[in-house]
C-alpha cells in the first residue's frame, strides 16, 4: 500500500492528506437543516449531515489530493449512526479513487489487538463468507503496549497489502510529558536516548521485510509542531514514511515541514483537518465563499496548502 500512496502523491504532486474530522459547528446550517428535516434532529440527523458534508468536500478535492484521513472519534460521538457515517465516508472516498487513512489510534494486546486490526485493515469470516467491516487502507496505531500491541496490525497489513502509521511524536503540547522522557539504553553502550527515538527505532524494526519504493508499510506519525524532531528522525529512520499532523490549525507551516522529507521531496505526507474542512469559516475564505460554497472554500484552502508545502520542499 505504501507504494500506492507514494505513486498517488507523485501523480497529483500533492504530499497532503485531508483530515475529515467533522463537528456540527463546522457544518453549514443549510446542510444540517436538510438533514434534520429528513431524519430528525437526533443522532441519525447528525450522521446524515456529516455524510452530505463529507461528500461535498470529497467531490471538490478528490482530483487534487491523494488521500483523506477520517478521525473515528468525530463519528463515534454520534453512536451507531456516526459509525455508519464513518463507513459511508470510507466507501465514498474509495469510489472517488482516494486512499483512506483511518485515524483510529488503536492499540491493545493479543486477540484484542488482532480484532482491532481485522476490523480496520482486514476482514472477518462469518460462516463461509468474509466481510470487510471498515476497509481503510492505513490506520493509526498507539504503540504504548509494545510489540504485542503492534504486531497484529503488522501481520494483518502484510496479509492484506495495507499499512499502519505508528504514533512516535505527536503534535499536541503535552506530548513531551511521556514522549520526551530520557532513557538509558543498554543496547547503545549506556548512552541516553529519548523515548520517541526508541519508539521510532521499533517502527523501523517492525517494518523490516515490507519495504517498497524505499519505504516500509510500517510508517510513523510525527507532528510538524516539532520540526527539530522531524529533522532528527528523518535521518534516523531512512525507511520510515512519516505522517505529519499539525499544519495550519496547530501552527505548522510549509517552511516547518521540509525537514520531514527526504532529498527527493518524498517520504512524508502532511495532514490538515480544520484548516481545510472549516476553511469557509475563516478569512480569507469566509468572505470569498461563505457557507453556501463551503466545499469550494475547502478546495481553495487545499490548493493554497499544496502550494505552500511544495514551495518549501522544492517539489
Amino acid at each position: 500500500m505504501i507504494e500506492r500512496l507514494i505513486k498517488a502523491i507523485d501523480e497529483k504532486n500533492a504530499p497532503v492528506v485531508v483530515g475529515l474530522d467533522p463537528t456540527l459547528e463546522l457544518i453549514p446550517d443549510h446542510i444540517k437543516e436538510a438533514a434534520f428535516k429528513k431524519c430528525g434532529e437526533n443522532l441519525d440527523g447528525a450522521a446524515e449531515a456529516i455524510i452530505e458534508f463529507n461528500k461535498r468536500i470529497i467531490d471538490k478535492i478528490c482530483d487534487i489530493t491523494p488521500a483523506v484521513k477520517p478521525q473515528i472519534a468525530m463519528y463515534e460521538r454520534f453512536g451507531l449512526p456516526g459509525l455508519n457515517a464513518y463507513k459511508a465516508t470510507i466507501d465514498y472516498s474509495h469510489e472517488k479513487g482516494l486512499i483512506v487513512i483511518g485515524d483510529v489510534k488503536r492499540g491493545d494486546i493479543g486477540s484484542t489487538s488482532e480484532a482491532y486490526a481485522e476490523a480496520h485493515l482486514g476482514s472477518v469470516k462469518i460462516g463461509e463468507k468474509e466481510f470487510i467491516p471498515f476497509g481503510e487502507d492505513f490506520c493509526t496505531v498507539n504503540p504504548y503496549l509494545g510489540t504485542d500491541g503492534v504486531k497484529p496490525f503488522v501481520d494483518v497489513a502484510k496479509r492484506r497489502d495495507k499499512g499502519i502509521f505508528v504514533l512516535v511524536k505527536t503534535s499536541n503540547p503535552s506530548s513531551g510529558e511521556f514522549q520526551d522522557r530520557k532513557l538509558n539504553d543498554p543496547s547503545n553502550s549506556g548512552d541516553e536516548t529519548v523515548l520517541y527515538e526508541t519508539v521510532g527505532d521499533m517502527v523501523e524494526k517492525w517494518g523490516e521485510g515490507t519495504i517498497k519504493d524505499g519505504y516500509s508499510e510500517v510508517a510513523a506519525v510525527i507532528g510538524c509542531t516539532y520540526p527539530e524532531v522531524g529533522e532528527k528522525m528523518r535521518k534516523r529512520l531512512p525507511h520510515v514514511f512519516i505522517l505529519v499532523p499539525g499544519y495550519g490549525a496547530q501552527g505548522g507551516t510549509g517552511e516547518d515541514l521540509k525537514v520531514f522529507f527526504d532529498e527527493k521531496g518524498s517520504g512524508a505526507i502532511v495532514n490538515s483537518s480544520r484548516g481545510i474542512i472549516g476553511a469557509w469559516k475563516k478569512d480569507p475564505y469566509k468572505s470569498d465563499f461563505g457557507g453556501e460554497r463551503f466545499d469550494e472554500a475547502s478546495r481553495q484552502a487545499l490548493l493554497d496548502m499544496i502550494e505552500d508545502i511544495n514551495k518549501a520542499i522544492g517539489r
